[in-house]
C-alpha cells in the first residue's frame, strides 16, 4: 500500500475510534477498572481499540497496542515493522472531561517512527505526518473524510510548524497529570535563562503536537511514558523538524524494544 494510502487509512482508523469515544464520552457511562499499574481503563478505551484493530488488521502488520496482550520480545524482536496504537491516551483526562485525550497511531520501521497520526475527538483536531511528506494539521468536520481523497489531505491542511505564532516569548508545555519535581526543576532552570516564560499544562500527546505546530518551544518530560504515549507524536514532531531525544544522551527515542517502557525525554527544535 502507498504511504498516502496508508495514511488515509490511518486518519479513518484514528477518526472512527474517535467516533466511539465520543459515543461513550456522551452517554456518561463511567465503567472504570483498573490495570495492574493502577492506571484507568475505560469502555472508551476498548471500544476504540477494536476499531483501530479491525482497520490495521488489513495492513497485515503486527500491531502493539496498550490495550492489547502484548506480543512476547522473542517474536518482536523479529519485527522489521509494527504499529504502535494508544486507543485513548489521556484516560485520566477522559474521566476529567476536559476534552484533552487523544487517540494515538504510529508506524515504526526499523524502531523509528516513520508515520503518526493523532486525532483529538473533542475538538476535531487532527495531526499527521510521515518523514517523507512532512507534517500537518487539520480540523476536521462531520463527514468531511467521506468526501475527499487522500490527496485533499495535504491541500486542505496547515504545514507544520504554523508560520504564525499566537503567543511569543519561550514557552514550555508540561503534563497536566503527571509533574514532577524534575520538570519543576527543568522549568525554573529556562526561566533563569528566558524570562519571562510561560507554562502551560496539557493531557495527551496533545503536548507534543504543541511543539511540533510550534505553540511552544519545549515539553520536558521526566516522568514515566510508554511507547504508545509517543510514538504518533514522535513521528509528527519529526516530520516538522523537531526531535524527542533523552536529555541525557541525546539519542532520539527507539520503539519496540525488549522493555516499552521510555527514558526521559525533551522534545524541542532540531
Amino acid at each position: 500500500m502507498e504511504e498516502k494510502e496508508l495514511l488515509t487509512l490511518v486518519i479513518r482508523a484514528a477518526v472512527e475510534a474517535g467516533e466511539a469515544i465520543l459515543s461513550v464520552y456522551g452517554s456518561g457511562e463511567q465503567e472504570v477498572s483498573y490495570k495492574s499499574d493502577l492506571s484507568p481503563l475505560t469502555l472508551a478505551d476498548r471500544r476504540s481499540n477494536e476499531v483501530i484493530l479491525r482497520y490495521l488488521a488489513g495492513t497485515e502488520i503486527p500491531v502493539i497496542s496498550e490495550e492489547s496482550l502484548q506480543v512476547p520480545w522473542e517474536v518482536r524482536r523479529n519485527w522489521n515493522e509494527c504499529w504502535i496504537v494508544d486507543p485513548l491516551d489521556g484516560t485520566k483526562e477522559f474521566l476529567r472531561r476536559n476534552g484533552d485525550f487523544t487517540v494515538n497511531i504510529a508506524l515504526v520501521r526499523q524502531g523509528k517512527p516513520v508515520l503518526g497520526v493523532i486525532f483529538t475527538p473533542v475538538t476535531g483536531e487532527l495531526y499527521f505526518g510521515t518523514l517523507k511528506y512532512g507534517a500537518y494539521k487539520l480540523l476536521l468536520k462531520e463527514g468531511w473524510l467521506q468526501d475527499h481523497d487522500h490527496e485533499m489531505l495535504f491541500t486542505a491542511s496547515s504545514r507544520l510548524p504554523l508560520p504564525v505564532r499566537e503567543h511569543p516569548g519561550y514557552t514550555v508545555v508540561a503534563s497536566r497529570s503527571h509533574m514532577s519535581a524534575e520538570t519543576t526543576a527543568f522549568i525554573q532552570e529556562v526561566e533563569r535563562k528566558f524570562a519571562p516564560v510561560r507554562v502551560v499544562s496539557r493531557g495527551s500527546s496533545l503536548k507534543i503536537c504543541m511543539v511540533a505546530e510550534g505553540a511552544a518551544d519545549v515539553y520536558p518530560r521526566f516522568a514515566p511514558t510508554m511507547e504508545w504515549d509517543t510514538a504518533a507524536g514522535h513521528a509528527i514532531a519529526k516530520a516538522a523538524g523537531y526531535s524527542l531525544a533523552n536529555p541525557e544522551t541525546g539519542m532520539e527515542l527507539v520503539y519496540n524494544k525488549e522493555s516499552l517502557l521510555n527514558p526521559w525525554f525533551l522534545v524541542q527544535k532540531t
